[in-house]
């Protein structure tokens, strides 16, 4: 028996726009006190009034109100389901790699996050699951790719770091109809400017670490699925697992998603500015950035997301002048991750990439010269003339 809950019951606010969603999250306040900022439950354990008489919740690791108003919000604002809140976006993949079977079969966008290449390569694929890539930018490759077996297909788009652009649409049709399940990682362009599940993905990832939480403060991950057959899976996994979000990295997620939209339109607004400024310079040989016009997916990339992000790569003249940036910004930092106000720029070679093969990286086109940076919501002029003197 489950006592008057309060905590048990939200308004979606589906007539509400997105700005304001993520304003006011699922329940927003708390219903109880009225606190404005939802609370942090900070307690690993629930009391039971009686026996038989449960709140609903009896244990963290199991479900707590402080994560639990995360997922709903984030299940609002990806349009889906349920969300799931994990410790990290490797665990938030973990779980949803561990959906598949010994003998399935796993087909991946050939351009991709290195830590995800990591635990498809390192874990899944010595446990018995069929691994393989291609390019999914190209529909008749992924229909060609796919197997009797095949039971999911992984795409991120953009892709991390080359900003190819998948089409989700295209690409769910071709998986559904193997009977295999579309999943988006969605950390580059966040539910503001991109929500795969309205265009057909069955299970939508982000890094939560990056743009939701937007601060450089948190580590986490974001599960959010289409349809009620997958819940037992996921709840299952934070049940048994325990890698479930803790309370007050949960709240900092829900803090940071109240600035999403206002961050994500600078972030925007920041990079094609940038982007333009960085294929002008003598010292840039290439800059890859889906808003650019002659961008291959650039059309694509309009039909399925209202923005372009706040990611850009880019490929200079030399070596040299790549470690020249990493050693000589100032107010730009040089550091992993993205997504946070501040400008970051990486190095993936040695950072993101660095467990890809090195045959692989290059195909690509990630070698000693190439660069990724994280356009943060500094002013622009001030972040093109730190790259200006440091390229100098």
């Amino acid at each position: 028996m489950i006592e008057e809950n309060y905590y048990a019951e939200f308004d979606r606010k589906e007539n509400l726009a997105f700005d304001s969603k993520v304003v006011h999250g699922a329940l927003g306040c708390d219903p109880i006190s009225g606190a404005v900022s939802f609370p942090i439950f900070q307690s690993a354990t629930f009391r039971h009034r009686d026996f038989g008489i449960s709140t609903g919740y009896n244990y963290s690791r199991l479900l707590n109100p402080t994560r639990q108003e995360l997922e709903r919000t984030m299940a609002i604002l990806e349009e889906g389901v349920e969300g799931y809140a994990f410790t990290s976006g490797q665990a938030a993949n973990m779980a949803v790699f561990d959906y598949l079977k010994r003998g399935d079969h796993c087909l991946l966008c050939d351009d991709l996050y290195g830590g995800t290449h990591r635990i498809v390569e390192d874990i899944f694929k010595v446990n018995g699951i069929e691994i393989s890539y291609v390019d999914m930018g190209n529909l008749d490759d992924v229909r060609a790719a796919m197997k009797p077996n095949t039971k999911m297909v992984f795409l991120e788009t953009p892709t991390n770091p080359m900003m190819k652009v998948g089409d989700i649409k295209g690409i769910a049709a071709i998986s559904h109809e193997h009977n295999a399940l579309f999943v988006v990682d969605n950390t580059f362009m966040t539910p503001y400017f991109q929500r795969p599940l309205t265009l057909g993905a069955d299970i939508v990832v982000h890094s939560g670490t990056k743009y939701l939480c937007g601060h450089n403060d948190v580590v986490a991950g974001i599960v959010v699925i289409k349809n009620e057959d997958l819940k037992h899976h996921f709840e299952i996994q934070l049940k048994s697992l325990g890698s479930g979000l803790g309370p007050m990295d949960s709240w900092l997620i829900i803090r940071g998603i109240k600035t999403l939209s206002l961050r994500m339109k600078k972030h925007n607004e920041n990079a094609k500015i940038v982007a333009e400024w960085l294929r002008k310079h003598p010292k840039v040989k290439k800059v890859y950035y889906v808003g650019f016009e002659d961008h291959p997916g650039y059309a694509l990339n309009l039909s399925q997301a209202s923005g372009f992000g706040g990611m850009i790569s880019f490929e200079l003249d030399s070596e040299e002048s790549a470690h020249k940036i990493l050693s000589k910004v100032n107010m730009i930092l040089f550091a992993e991750s993205l997504g946070g106000t501040e400008t970051l720029v990486t190095y993936p070679i040695t950072q993101t990439h660095e467990d890809v093969p090195d045959d692989i990286r290059r195909a690509l086109g990630i070698n000693e010269a190439f660069i990724r940076i994280s356009i943060g919501i500094e002013d622009p002029n001030d972040i093109i003339a730190d790259l200006e003197q440091a390229l100098a």
